[in-house]
């Protein structure tokens, strides 16, 4: 299908930051299907702001597990920043087919729509909270090993790497999990799949390695098979008890189930962007920004490190709480912290920003100064409350990432991997 354009699918789509960073990207994506839908709550916000930003042609307000893979065209490209849940599998009682995931994990629906397709798209571009590689707490790393080994046996090799987005100069500290599958029928598969060694194409030449240049501390890559069908990967992987850790680093690769993975560090000195970069001038604020000076000292108390001792009202137990200090009001000489789903409402709130304005008042980041935050346009989520502007943006990625992996992919997408020069890299 690779001919002008390449086709993509966005799940779990929210208000299209996938597509947004794509877009801007390269004008050689095109979205041809989408589908947003929220379960807990009637009215579907995130997916009416899609509709209005990018047209309703393609768009799906549907709960995906109910949507047929039939009715969802053959693309290119599969992208999506599904939930983190538990993705443990069990076996079925019929055997039938073997292996069942767990009712209502959106991951299988992403693994229900490749295996369907008998047209698998190309490659896929996927984002999670980074915990994915550690967790289960108890069986660390077997999840994101289901995830890995799930793919494998479709036919995909696939790369991942932790990013904080303020490491590339981007205005918000954001650590996310990327990953990008490249299937065995891609010239950049095939590729991949010729080689006896992958440690290049994670520090140098891969995808990953292009758009957000990486160092090493110092040790060497990890490597390991992940063994045994889907069931048994569940149950087994690092089910050791004295395995307390995941053996999953921050960056890594796998292909027809053996992982190659390494720590590595950013390396970047190009310009960087602020919370104080991106704030409206006091004049543009509404008013109900600006925190009332009784409420002040709530504030003061929230943002502030603690000793003191509290009690369960349930149980009546006492108990010594301690708690450390956070930076009040938020620089602006830096990054901001990340944008969390309840940023939103005049309640004072350890977890929400406050920043001190230049004639000297204290207020909370607008809608729109979170939508910049995460480089969304202005206004993209205009026509929601305030307070679900910012849940959407909380629920949100850094779009500037999508942006930069996606415009190297566009120019690798159709031709093999080329071999770059090895190059000492030194930390920035």
């Amino acid at each position: 299908m690779l001919m002008n354009k390449l086709e993509v699918i966005e799940l779990f789509a929210g208000v299209g930051g996938f597509r947004v960073g794509l877009e801007r990207a390269s004008d050689q994506y095109k979205v041809v299907w989408s589908n947003q839908w929220e379960p807990s709550t009637k009215k579907q916000e995130a997916s009416d702001i899609y509709v209005v930003r990018f047209g309703p042609q393609g768009h799906s307000n549907q709960d995906i597990s109910t949507v047929a893979v039939k009715d969802i065209p053959d693309h290119d490209l599969l992208v999506g920043g599904f939930p983190c849940q538990d993705y443990s599998v069990a076996r079925t009682l019929n055997q039938a087919e073997g292996l069942a995931g767990k009712k209502g994990v959106l991951w299988w629906d992403i693994h229900r729509i490749l295996k369907g397709k008998k047209n698998k798209p190309g490659f896929i571009f996927l984002e999670n909270v980074d915990r994915l590689l550690k967790s289960p707490a108890k069986q660390r790393g077997r999840d994101f090993a289901v995830m890995l080994a799930s793919l494998s046996d479709l036919g995909y090799v696939v790369e991942w790497r932790v990013i904080n987005a303020a490491d590339y100069g981007m205005p918000q500290r954001r650590r996310r999990v990327f990953f990008m599958g490249y299937h065995k029928t891609t010239a950049i598969g095939q590729a991949l799949l010729k080689e006896k060694g992958f440690e290049d194409w994670v520090l140098e030449d891969g995808v990953f390695a292009e758009a957000f240049p990486i160092t090493t501390l110092g040790t060497p890559f990890s490597e390991f098979v992940i063994k045994g069908d889907l069931a048994e990967v569940s149950d087994k992987f690092n089910a050791s008890k004295t395995a307390g850790t995941s053996p999953f680093e921050n960056a890594g690769i796998m292909a027809d189930r053996k992982v190659w993975t390494i720590n590595t560090m950013p390396v970047y000195d190009g310009p960087r962007v602020t919370l104080g970069d991106i704030i409206l001038p006091s004049s543009k604020v509404p008013k109900e920004f600006f925190v009332d000076a009784k409420q002040l000292p709530q504030w003061e108390y929230l943002k502030g490190r603690k000793s003191e001792m509290r009690t369960n009202k349930a149980t009546g137990f006492t108990y010594h709480y301690t708690e450390g200090g956070m930076v009040f009001p938020d620089a602006l000489d830096k990054p901001s912290r990340t944008i969390i789903t309840a940023e939103g409402g005049a309640t004072p709130s350890r977890f929400k920003h406050a920043i001190r304005t230049e004639n000297g008042k204290l207020r909370r980041l607008t809608p729109i100064e979170l939508e910049r935050l995460n480089m969304f346009p202005d206004n993209h989520t205009a026509g929601a409350s305030d307070g679900r502007r910012a849940f959407l943006m909380g629920n949100a990625l850094v779009v500037g990432i999508i942006e930069r992996a996606g415009a190297v992919l566009a120019a690798r997408a159709v031709d093999a991997p080329v071999k770059k020069k090895r190059t000492a890299v030194v930390p920035a």
